[in-house]
């Protein structure tokens, strides 16, 4: 099994691969916190840190699939997700709804038998992975940001078990990930999870020639397109236009009663909504699984 410890920070055709696979590979990615380890103690607090392009999100890769082409589907199956034994919240004073009452504070969190314990209220852990993706086909994207190309989607069910599907934009994918979290609520309002070191293990599979303008999780009973904009609006519309597109192509139902049907049974879920700092919001809209109907996304 191939292990990939080399770490970029950002997303970009022109980042030079760390490793070659095969689809069906299985491989390991060990990860930095999203402060690349700099916080390491209490005392450290975001503040501390010059906060930017080199520092903040690191991504172990990118790692080159053979084979992958432009207009393939990358298939990423989460094996398992092992996070290191402390974690760390930490705020700063222009991220997440409260941010004019909230100056620069770090907390340190123990996890022992899979529980976290924060001032002696202890919970299990649930350890997703933030940020996961493949390159864009034009400009940069650093990793602190999402787009249709994955990257920093918080969103808190991409954990052991879960699959991936991301659109081919470049020769070889170049597929990354990195900013695990031991657990995080929806909205990550604070701007941080239980940050934390981790070791990801995931085979890599390719679905070729397959139209996907947007990330699709798949879970044991939902699927999910996950989408991002500036504004919840123009978010909720992107996500909304490729969730009816997919329903379409495997029932065969009209626009309108797609449309319909996603108004009962699928749900908006906010991942990521720290504003006002200038990350985009991301969000996922999931709809149950339909056994009588084809797989949404067409399977390896």
């Amino acid at each position: 099994m191939k292990t990939i410890e080399s770490q970029v920070y950002a997303f970009s055709k022109n980042n030079e691969p760390c490793a070659t696979v095969q689809p069906g590979e299985v491989l390991k990615f060990k990860t930095l916190d999203c402060f690349s380890n700099k916080i390491t103690g209490e005392d450290v607090t975001m503040a501390d840190l010059d906060y930017g392009y080199d520092v903040a999100n690191p991504a172990a890769g990118p790692v080159f699939v053979e084979g992958a082409e432009v207009g393939d589907v990358l298939v990423v199956d989460i094996y398992d997700i092992e996070v290191a034994s402390e974690g760390t919240i930490s705020t700063d004073d222009h991220c997440g709804p409260l941010f004019e009452t909230t100056g620069y504070r770090t907390k340190k969190i123990t996890i022992s038998d899979g529980m976290a314990d924060f001032n002696g209220v202890k919970f299990p852990i649930d350890p997703m992975i933030g940020v996961i993706g493949t390159a864009p086909d034009g400009d940069d994207v650093i990793d602190g940001y999402v787009g249709n190309h994955g990257g920093n989607m918080d969103n808190k069910l991409i954990t052991k078990g879960a699959r991936l599907y991301f659109p081919v934009r470049v020769p070889g994918a170049l597929l990354q990930m990195g900013d695990v979290h031991a657990t995080m609520g929806d909205g990550e309002v604070c701007g941080t999870g239980i940050e934390i070191p981790a070791c990801i293990t995931v085979r890599v599979q390719l679905v070729k020639d397959f139209e996907l303008n947007w990330p699709v999780l798949e879970t044991h009973d939902r699927w999910y397109v996950n989408a991002c904009a500036q504004e919840y609006n123009e978010a909720l519309v992107n996500a909304s236009k490729e969730l009816q597109r997919l329903l379409m192509r495997v029932t065969g139902w009209d626009g309108v009663e797609t449309y319909m049907y996603m108004s009962v049974q699928s749900d908006v879920e906010v991942s990521q909504g720290c504003k006002p700092c200038e990350v985009p919001l991301s969000l996922r809209f999931g709809t149950p699984k339909l056994p009588q109907f084809p797989p949404l996304v067409v399977q390896p």
